[in-house]
């Protein structure tokens, strides 16, 4: 769980938007003997309700909502509460391996229980599981270990990396690849079969002598290296890079088009056995009776088996291997977060057995989070929607503030010269705002010169234009980046809402050769055989699709002003502009000077629509969406009751603040989207932002809450919530 993401209400399963435990939690906790009992079941059931959904986010959709040691500390914190208040509770996460398996996926019964690992970054915690495992084996009785290893006796313990991956079980009969399952909630996965068959490091046959069946447990990953590689094609192709190369490797093996699997740079090691038999149960190779053994046999059966594993002879030695591996973290070529130290002897571990949700033989010693300095991999230049280019550096993830960092803004050109940073430089960085992760400084210069920025635009090619500190691609609607990304937003919410055309989908239509630039939608319907084949299509997708976009002709115009993406041009000033010129033809044409009377809009703004307009690449492409589409004239009529007045809306209302702007807008009233000196009201709801109320605090705006809205409304004869949105 390692970039924290967005949360929407309606995007929730598991937990209320207003769980406090859901994005930036506060972990510091109050001892639980300050708490009383019915203090400890309320705090217990939000905690709960939480980690279910962060378990959703993390293992079914691979959108992580927080860091990995924040989760770690609130589900610490559960399994206190429920152990001093003795809180029952069946179904908590505590009692269960966490996961889930996705409906477009097959299930699969694993051949072994997949459990979780106990884990911890204090080295108190595992000495007390060795002590744990000493008393428990002594206590065995009637088990054969209990002959051998007692309360005094020795324990030796197998030491590995602890990978930064998913886990998959892999299944071999006869020698022969037959199937692959992620770890899901334990006993059932996804199968993934045809996805793992991709990976080169996974045989399709075994070499040696194998059991007649072997299901083995292993890490699927991407390397760092052809993690850093594959970000930057991705930013340069104008998409979203991966947060980390663990939800990389996720969201890949559950993809559901196979070619797109194969060209991800896929590994995988191998590091446990769950099932291992041979023929009537005597003839072929024995089971080894230790866990190094076990994993020396692996080997031998061709599969990829890590080389770091060793064995210590008691549990310091298991702590100094620890250390020394965290020493050398930084040279490995794959992410580990610790190492996980397992009892090595088979039969001492069916003795100690398992808990509901995990291993009693194993322990997970974790490495403390990298902090704020780290290592530039490569430095990229992204193109965003409106043609701004931006260079962001590629990092090995470094811990910020709760967080894992991979990435971060350099903002501009002048910013690279500013730091010099170059590639390979050590640098600190710190998340601005406490949101958007920015190098701050250069620790240690490696690099020759600083990054020098291009001369061109990485997804077309246009020779760069520079606005100050800014660079810009001139190439508009016809660059291949900004025109993928316009229209994943003219078929956004915040565009003409276009239902079933997300990011991916518009990037599978884009490799297809479907749709280009935005009036390709609208010829959507001439290929209709084309577009039904796709893979994961058929012809009723292609059909509702088609029906979507043909119900998009006829858009109202501030909705059609703010699809076209145009910079600093969102819903509001759209409106604005849309009610102000009343034709998209007017809008079109309005000079700089005409634009700047609008509300809303000023110097900046209006010359940014008009060099929208004027761009010659726009034009061309407008032209063709026009033949098209044709933006329907705005003809609101408005009243006076709140004449002069100038609102601003922040948070969510019991209605869509959409309406609210159009209300007060319909009454004579601005509706703007930041507060300032002419402000009369900020209206405030649920879940506000900050910076709005300390702007209004700075210019003696008054609050209003939905209530004193409402209140104000009636005050001028007007009825909130409309009648027709009640």
């Amino acid at each position: 769980m390692s970039q924290p993401a967005e949360v929407d209400a309606d995007d929730l399963r598991y937990a209320d938007p207003d769980n406090p435990y859901l994005t930036e939690p506060d972990a510091d906790f109050a001892p639980v003997e300050d708490l009383d009992a019915d203090a400890a079941a309320e705090q217990a059931d939000l905690l709960r309700a939480a980690i279910r959904e962060h378990d959703h986010r993390y293992y079914a959709r691979n959108d992580p909502l927080i860091a990995d040691r924040t989760y770690d500390a609130l589900f610490a914190r559960l399994e206190e509460l429920e152990d001093a208040f003795d809180l029952d509770a069946g179904d908590s996460p505590t009692r269960r391996v966490a996961g889930g398996t996705l409906e477009e996926l097959g299930e699969v019964e694993h051949a072994a229980p997949m459990l979780s690992i106990d884990q911890s970054g204090d080295a108190a915690d595992v000495r007390e599981f060795d002590e744990r495992v000493r008393r428990e084996l002594a206590r065995g009785g009637d088990g054969e270990s209990a002959e051998v290893v007692g309360e005094d006796a020795d324990v030796s313990y197998s030491c590995e990396p602890k990978f930064d991956g998913l886990s998959v079980e892999v299944v071999y009969e006869d020698g022969r690849y037959v199937q692959a399952a992620t770890r899901g909630d334990g006993r059932v996965g996804d199968d993934v079969t045809e996805q793992v068959r991709t990976i080169r490091s996974v045989p399709e046959r075994l070499a040696g002598d194998p059991p007649e069946t072997l299901a083995v447990r292993g890490e699927v990953f991407i390397p760092r290296d052809a993690f850093q590689a594959h970000n930057r094609e991705r930013i340069e192709a104008g998409k979203e890079p991966f947060a980390n190369p663990r939800n990389a490797a996720a969201g890949t093996l559950r993809q559901l088009d196979i070619d797109a699997v194969a060209e991800r740079p896929l590994d995988c090691f191998f590091y446990d056995v769950l099932g291992w038999e041979t023929a009537g149960g005597s003839d072929g190779p024995e089971r080894p009776d230790d866990h190094l053994a076990e994993l020396d046999a692996l080997r031998s059966f061709g599969l990829h088996v890590n080389d770091r594993a060793e064995l210590a002879a008691d549990i310091e030695a298991a702590i100094d291997y620890r250390d020394r591996l965290a020493g050398e973290r930084e040279d490995l070529n794959y992410e580990i977060d610790g190492v996980v130290i397992k009892v090595n002897d088979r039969a001492a571990r069916e003795e100690l057995g398992t808990k509901s949700r995990s291993y009693r033989w194993a322990f997970a010693y974790k490495f403390p989070a990298r902090h704020e300095v780290t290592t530039v991999e490569d430095i990229v230049v992204q193109v965003g929607r409106t043609g701004r280019l931006t260079p962001v550096a590629l990092l090995d993830p470094v811990d910020v503030g709760g967080v894992t960092v991979s990435r971060a803004t350099l903002h501009n050109p002048d910013e690279i010269e500013s730091l010099g940073v170059g590639v390979g430089d050590e640098v600190r960085v710190k998340r601005a705002g406490d949101v958007i992760p920015q190098v701050a400084e250069v620790v240690e210069s490696h690099s020759d010169r600083p990054y020098e920025f291009p001369d061109q635009c990485p997804a077309c090619g246009s020779d760069v234009e520079r606005d100050g500190p800014l660079a810009f691609c001139p190439n508009g609607l016809a660059c291949p980046a900004q025109a993928e990304r316009a229209v994943v937003h003219y078929a956004s919410r915040g565009g003409l809402d276009i239902e079933g055309l997300g990011e991916e989908s518009v990037e599978q239509l884009r490799e297809a050769g479907l749709v280009e630039t935005l009036p390709d939608l609208y010829r959507l319907p001439d290929r209709r055989e084309e577009l039904a084949e796709l893979e994961g299509w058929g012809e009723t997708s292609a059909d509702n699709l088609i029906a979507e976009v043909e119900a998009s002709t006829e858009p109202e115009l501030a909705d059609f002003l703010a699809a076209l993406g145009i910079h600093e041009v969102g819903a509001a000033t759209a409106r604005n502009l849309a009610r102000h010129f009343g034709t998209f033809e007017a809008v079109r044409a309005a000079s700089e000077a005409e634009l700047a009377e609008v509300d809303d809009i000023g110097e900046t703004v209006a010359r940014t629509v008009r060099d929208f307009f004027e761009a010659e690449q726009n034009a061309r492409v407008i032209d063709d969406l026009l033949e098209y589409v044709d933006p329907q004239p705005d003809d609101t009529e408005t009243g006076d009751a709140l004449d002069g007045l100038t609102f601003v809306f922040t948070g969510s209302l019991s209605t869509a603040r959409s309406v609210a702007q159009d209300l007060v807008e319909a009454h004579g009233a601005n509706a703007t989207s930041s507060v300032s000196g002419n402000t009369d009201y900020l209206v405030v709801g649920d879940s506000p932002g900050t910076s709005k109320r300390e702007d209004a605090e700075a210019n003696d705006v008054p609050e209003l809450d939905e209530a004193a809205f409402s209140d104000l409304l009636a005050e001028h004869g007007i009825e909130w919530p409309p009648e027709d949105e009640g």
